[in-house]
């Protein structure tokens, strides 16, 4: 039933929201919904150490062998639990701002929320397929109808990257499906199927799969539509996209792509580990010569990402663990990030560091939020982004490859480089020249949304066991 709960709450919100005309009803009204959803999501993961797993499994399209299959363990309720947090901390955030068109906004974002509950969730992958698409969609028309001037061109972008993605993704599913003996979208049965699957069969299927996933993460060279659209979309559906999209291509590998195509040849994952390399390096030194601060944090986050990949295909339990838990943990810090960045912007009017400064001394909780939370970013001890960083590396040193003392290094300039980053823009904008420029603090609802953020930095940076315990 939780799981159930965990796709029909945001479902209902969303669809509600849009029969809503009174805007402070419609924010009310999601924010309710978000905040049960995230109740049964704590519910869910703190029960899962009895139980072990959740399963649900009923009939669906039985003529072609798809069910309503869903299988949550430890590691799936952690993403849905940083689905249901994210989206309560945004909802906060929003409520003394006036959005157009908000029950149209609201209910986009709780059919999103329920897509992207359905990915963690599903373990049919034509259900898969479908909630991948419902997660997608929503988000295409939020980025293209709120946001900068040039939104719509951020968002077809998107849209191109995300639509051959998913065209890449249905031609392997097919293929799969065809391949079964049963004809079916089970998991075992797909899983056993792509097991017994020629090595070059699996190297191409492998390909496809991965090039979908990819776009999501994204990983170097597929992430050219993110700065964009990370820059041009409403900051809430920034958060959408960098803090929870970005895992359904990190989950969806460890759950559909490694385990069932183990006899790829080890060429692939060696390429993919030299590829996320290169993207720390690049995207950090991107993120370096910005100016602009929602730029920065978005190829920051090309950056975090890269190392997530790598532990992703370190093959350990070590790079496993802190995967899962450096998603959750991206996930918090980005939204804090991108959510101080938007009361920047409202505040000053502007994103250009080169004209920020002195917020230290204008709006000093704002500036005390920003310095932890950047801290985490930069995997500072007693954070949680330190925690999970620590322990993907420890992955990658207990790895086979025989380039792993280089990609360790190599990998390693990248924390060296988000600190250069990260506090240049704190220097910039909180402490720098004081700008002659009279602006309010945090309001009630943006400090209990970040002083949450902070919680979670801190809880999990001096205690993490409460979460590694369970995965």
């Amino acid at each position: 039933m939780l799981l159930i709960l965990l796709l029909v709450i945001p479902l209902l919100t969303g669809l509600v929201s849009f029969l809503l005309k009174d805007p402070k009803a419609v924010k009310a009204w999601s924010i309710f919904g978000a905040l049960v959803t995230l109740i049964v999501a704590s519910l869910a993961f703190c029960g899962i150490k009895e139980a072990q797993a959740l399963k649900v499994d009923v009939q669906w399209l039985p003529a072609l062998g798809a069910n309503f299959s869903l299988e949550a363990t430890a590691g799936t309720l952690l993403m849905t639990l940083l689905t249901a947090m994210a989206f309560v901390l945004v909802y906060l955030a929003q409520w003394n701002k006036q959005i157009g068109h908000s029950s149209r906004f609201f209910a986009l974002m709780g059919l999103s929320a329920s897509g992207l509950m359905g990915v963690f969730l599903a373990n049919d992958l034509l259900l898969f397929y479908f909630f991948w698409e419902l997660a997608l969609i929503p988000v295409y028309f939020l980025a293209g109808q709120w946001g900068g001037k040039d939104r719509i061109k951020a968002s077809m972008k998107f849209f191109i990257y995300t639509f051959f993605g998913s065209l890449l993704m249905l031609a392997g599913l097919i293929y799969l499906y065809t391949s079964t003996p049963d004809y079916s979208f089970a998991y075992s049965s797909i899983a056993t199927t792509g097991a017994q699957l020629a090595p070059e069969v699996q190297g191409v299927l492998f390909t496809l799969f991965f090039i979908a996933f990819g776009i999501k993460m994204p990983i170097f060279p597929l992430h050219s539509w993110q700065a964009s659209a990370y820059e041009q979309s409403y900051t809430p559906v920034t958060v959408v996209m960098s803090a929870l999209m970005v895992k359904m291509g990190l989950y969806a590998t460890i759950k559909w792509l490694i385990p069932i195509f183990p006899d790829v040849d080890r060429i692939f994952y060696g390429v993919i580990m030299t590829l996320a390399v290169i993207g720390i390096i690049y995207g950090s030194l991107l993120a370096i010569a910005q100016k602009d601060i929602k730029r920065l944090i978005a190829y920051s986050s090309l950056a975090h990402v890269g190392l997530m990949i790598m532990g992703a295909f370190s093959q350990n339990e070590f790079g496993m663990e802190g995967l899962y838990l450096q998603m959750f943990n991206h996930g918090i810090i980005i939204t804090g990030l991108w959510l101080l960045v938007d009361i920047i912007e409202n505040r000053y009017q502007t994103r250009n560091m080169t004209e920020l400064g002195g917020m230290a001394a204008n709006a000093p909780k704002a500036a005390i939020a920003l310095v932890i939370i950047t801290f985490a970013s930069v995997s500072l001890p007693l954070t949680n982004g330190f925690v999970g960083e620590f322990l993907l590396f420890l992955g990658i040193f207990n790895s086979a490859y025989e380039c792993k003392i280089w990609y360790m290094a190599i990998a390693g300039l990248g924390i060296i480089l988000g600190a250069i980053y990260m506090l240049n823009m704190v220097q910039n904008v909180a402490y720098g020249d004081k700008k002659e420029m009279a602006v309010a603090d945090l309001s009630w609802n943006e400090q209990l949304s970040l002083y949450l953020i902070i919680i979670v930095i801190i809880v999990l940076g001096v205690y993490p066991n409460m979460v590694l315990d369970l995965l």
